[in-house]
């Protein structure tokens, strides 16, 4: 199905603290909406992992390249999370939202705000994800078997810092169960659309009416 440009796209922000399944969620979303909508790729500094494609999971970057687009103004977003930095290119977002194509970002709370922030003439739907409980949320950080120990300890030890942002969110959903909570979230986004869509059709009547 084609997107529309009868309305700029949405700018969908999804977080989560490490583990909760928000790039599960994100997987899912991008498989079955197809080119209603299109991710945001993060540039990263951290290390890729066997299973990421570079370009299409993250753009793997340099400390120093990194460095250079930020000082050059090219991120909508920037922060370092975990000891690596990760950043958002602002001119292909712009360039899909301008077309009617929703674009989708798997990104932390840090991230969030700055976008908030940088948009403003942008509609943004932002979508947070809890874990049923911190005992589940770290049994799915061990099953995912991605991290070492360390690494961990260090994201539960960061977890509840990340929840306590959770009321800066539009929507927040519990990931107990994948199915359901996939669910919820094609729910949100095909609300909001209607009622973009919605907005976006009684302007056009209204300045229609106006110009008779």
């Amino acid at each position: 199905m084609t997107a529309t440009a009868t309305r700029p796209g949405l700018l969908i922000i999804i977080s989560s603290p490490s583990g909760a399944g928000k790039s599960t969620l994100c997987s899912h979303l991008r498989r079955e909406e197809g080119d209603r909508i299109w991710t945001s790729v993060s540039a990263t500094t951290r290390p890729r992992r066997k299973s990421e494609v570079d370009g299409q999971d993250y753009m793997f970057v340099t400390q120093e390249k990194f460095q250079r687009m930020a000082q050059g103004g090219e991120f909508l977003e920037h922060a370092e999370v975990f000891s690596h930095f990760y950043g958002s290119p602002g001119e292909p977002v712009k360039e899909k939202l301008e077309q009617g194509i929703d674009v989708l970002f798997d990104i932390d709370w840090q991230g969030a705000e700055q976008i908030r922030a940088n948009v403003k003439d942008t509609r943004v739907v932002s979508i947070f994800i809890l874990p049923p409980s911190l005992e589940a949320l770290e049994e799915r950080l061990r099953h995912r078997a991605q991290d070492s120990d360390e690494t961990v300890r260090y994201r539960m030890s960061r977890a509840k810092q990340e929840i306590s942002h959770w009321e800066d969110y539009d929507y927040v959903l519990i990931n107990n169960d994948l199915d359901t909570c996939f669910r919820s979230l094609q729910a949100v986004v095909e609300a909001e659309r209607i009622r973009a869509d919605k907005e976006a059709s009684v302007r056009d009547l209204a300045e229609n009416l106006l110009m008779d």
